[in-house]
């Protein structure tokens, strides 16, 4: 199992990601996931990542309860605290004791702020609160040992965490794969974390599956240079060898994920410059992306004060894979695509000659047919407070 160090640990590169956990008559097949467990922690994997929302907090139980026969010191366990999700009221202590519990431990090794974004970070920073202050005294008590964020947020609400708290944070997830690179601005996060000497955990490492389902021809193309990988397996070879990435998760359904990653891990196999240039125009083929080049001239005079760049890198995004993560930004913006008046003084002043209100009335109804985050979040919080009554 190829290995990482974080400050006196030593971790497997590879962490069994709690999120799509293989489901049995509608709920989560605990017998898979324990045999699952038992065969990441036999290959070397000792990092397994949970949160609330997973499973309507019956994540945290499932691996809880699972661990409980190994040595405390023989793995290392992360959860989350949801300040992203909407609620009308946030009690970290409350939900930090219920983990605990839930889990089955007196400590977690790595503990998250989870989703630090557009919308979420006023949370995070609310007064009443007290949110980052609440855990970064449990770390001070021993009851965290490592203390970080998670974030699906642009650069802008990065860079103004970290001004506020990057002292505190030891590392931050983020997103990110060879799609991604480019499409959420990867390459610029990455950048950003390493200047910060933040390590990088990263989640969506194949985007959810989209990268192990490519055309024929690109996956042809990707077989014919590395016969004996998977396309999943390119994915993770990107990631590799990316300055700073110190943990890759990934969200394993069946043991034939399981099996594939942990050998995928068992030997470093670099890419060369070739195979990442040919993972890029992959990349770039997979976008088919409205050619905005955010030059903002289209901003200058829009009379709803529309932020088009974004909403078009949004927009291609949708395009690829409709995502709650795509709503979530969007519902944080002041301004949304439906706010668009079609007047087309963008269009007159876009260089590229996008039809922008076009653009923006295919996002809506884009959008229109995913699920609300606000709605999402308050399902959650409620299936959350059944699982902690039952």
């Amino acid at each position: 199992m190829l290995k990482s160090t974080f400050k006196d640990k030593e971790l497997s590169l590879l962490g069994f990601g709690l999120m799509r956990l293989p489901q049995k008559d509608g709920k989560i097949d605990q017998e898979l996931v324990e045999k699952m467990a038992d065969y990441a922690i036999a290959h070397g994997v000792n990092y397994f990542d949970t949160a609330v929302p997973y499973h309507a907090g019956l994540s945290e139980k499932v691996i809880g309860d699972i661990l409980k026969k190994y040595p405390r010191e023989s793995f290392y366990l992360a959860d989350k605290f949801p300040g992203h999700q909407i609620a009308e009221s946030y009690d970290p202590a409350a939900v930090f004791e219920a983990q605990l519990k839930k889990c089955g431990v007196e400590y977690f090794d790595f503990y998250l702020l989870h989703n630090v974004y557009e919308n979420s970070i006023h949370t995070y920073l609310d007064r009443r609160w007290q949110i980052p202050e609440y855990f970064i005294e449990q770390k001070k008590l021993g009851r965290i040992k490592h203390l970080g964020f998670s974030t699906h947020g642009g650069l802008d609400v990065m860079e103004k965490w970290l001004s506020l708290y990057g002292e505190h944070m030891e590392f931050c997830q983020i997103q990110l794969n060879y799609l991604d690179w480019t499409l959420q601005q990867g390459k610029e996060k990455v950048a950003l974390l390493n200047k910060h000497n933040i390590p990088i955990w990263v989640m969506e490492p194949v985007r959810g599956g989209k990268l192990c389902a490519l055309p024929e021809d690109d996956a042809a193309a990707l077989h014919a240079l590395r016969p004996d990988e998977t396309e999943a397996a390119w994915g993770f070879r990107f990631l590799q060898h990316i300055p700073g990435v110190t943990m890759i998760l990934s969200g394993m359904s069946n043991m034939a994920q399981m099996e594939d990653n942990v050998k995928t891990f068992s030997e470093d196999k670099p890419l060369t410059r070739h195979e990442t240039e040919l993972l890029y125009s992959i990349a770039e083929k997979m976008k088919a992306s409205v050619p905005c080049t955010s030059c903002r001239y289209c901003t200058d005079g829009c009379p709803m004060e529309l932020e088009i760049p974004k909403l078009l890198s949004i927009l291609n995004e949708v395009r690829i894979a409709p995502s709650v993560n795509a709503g979530m930004r969007v519902e944080a913006m002041e301004r949304k695509p439906k706010d668009c008046i079609s007047c087309y003084h963008c269009s007159r002043m876009c260089p590229q000659h996008i039809d922008i209100p076009a653009a923006l009335r295919e996002l809506d109804g884009l959008l229109r047919k995913i699920p609300s985050w606000v709605d999402i979040s308050r399902q959650r919080e409620e299936e959350y407070k059944r699982s902690l009554a039952e």
